[in-house]
């Protein structure tokens, strides 16, 4: 696929090995070249005015929100390194903090699209980290609290002494095709004429191509042969990991589930690609920051086949 995927291609070396010396994580956090991204309530800072951009602070805003969840350290770029803190117990903080006219927190799904290259990514990796710091602050094993370790990479139970790692959750979203047509679904809460790909999440003991065979049938009744894996796309709302396929259908003989799906339809290549300039009375499809766009761009246009 050609065209960029929203949210990957971070320019943030993660190094892996560093964030493991608590030592070097709190030398990174006194100096004064350190940025940090605030998240508020699982929106990242965001410039005001103009083209939006990460509005980054400096390790100062440490002091000035006071003791609480621990900063979440992003990665280095150019020998600075880059933290996240979750500043979510701050009330008012553009008005606290004295960011009125200079920077808001936006809906990041509404953003993501226009921040630079790789500023989408570092603003997935800082809210997925963040939530997943505030939904485990207790062990699982045996509820004690957890502690943030390995420049939050690590939560350690400080009773069991059990460790838990961040979760991502595989979803394979695939594009069924029948020659010069592909299967699109459309969900009862979604407005008339919006369609996108089929979607599901991958379950225990499942290769991507079961998942993917069994989505498309559960959903819509559609048996598939071959798959072909195109790209993904990183979703942190709040967890996931989009797999994109294509998958070669059959048979044609739409049965939608009414749960996931109220309508599931074949569209031809010229229906999809008069979509991508404007919503027709039949289809109109999602935007470039989900996959789903790019995998019906990259079969309509690119004629990507499983």
């Amino acid at each position: 696929m050609s065209a960029p995927i929203v949210f990957s291609g971070s320019p943030l070396d993660r190094l892996d090995q560093r964030r493991k010396d608590a030592a070097w994580i709190t030398a990174q956090l006194g100096d004064e070249s350190t940025r940090v991204l605030p998240v508020w309530r699982l929106s990242v800072l965001v410039r005001s005015g103009g083209t939006p951009s990460l509005a980054w602070a400096t390790s100062s805003l440490l002091e000035s929100v006071g003791a609480g969840t621990p900063p979440v350290f992003l990665g280095v770029v150019d020998q600075v390194a880059h933290f996240a803190l979750d500043i979510s117990s701050t009330a008012e903080p553009i008005k606290e903090l004295e960011w009125e006219g200079v920077a808001e927190f936006p809906d990041l799904r509404a953003i993501a699209g226009q921040l630079p290259a790789g500023e989408a990514a570092i603003a997935a990796q800082a809210r997925h980290l963040v939530d997943w710091h505030a939904r485990h602050g207790h062990c699982p094993g045996c509820g004690s609290r957890t502690e943030a370790r390995d420049g939050g990479y690590v939560r350690l139970c400080s009773e069991c002494g059990a460790e838990h790692f961040p979760r991502t959750d595989p979803v394979v979203i695939m594009l069924a095709t029948d020659g010069d047509r592909c299967l699109l679904g459309r969900q009862p809460n979604w407005p008339k004429p919006f369609f996108s790909a089929l979607a599901g999440f991958v379950e225990p003991g499942e290769s991507l191509e079961e998942a993917v065979r069994r989505e498309v049938m559960e959903e819509a009744g559609i048996r598939v042969g071959a798959v072909r894996y195109l790209a993904s796309q990183p979703w942190p709302f709040p967890a996931s990991l989009m797999l994109g396929c294509v998958a070669e259908a059959l048979d044609t003989q739409i049965v939608v589930d009414g749960a996931e799906l109220e309508e599931a339809v074949w569209f031809t290549r010229e229906q999809v690609v008069s979509a991508f300039e404007s919503a027709t009375q039949d289809l109109a499809v999602p935007p470039p920051v989900a996959i789903a766009h790019q995998l019906m761009r990259a079969w309509a246009l690119e004629d990507a086949r499983p």
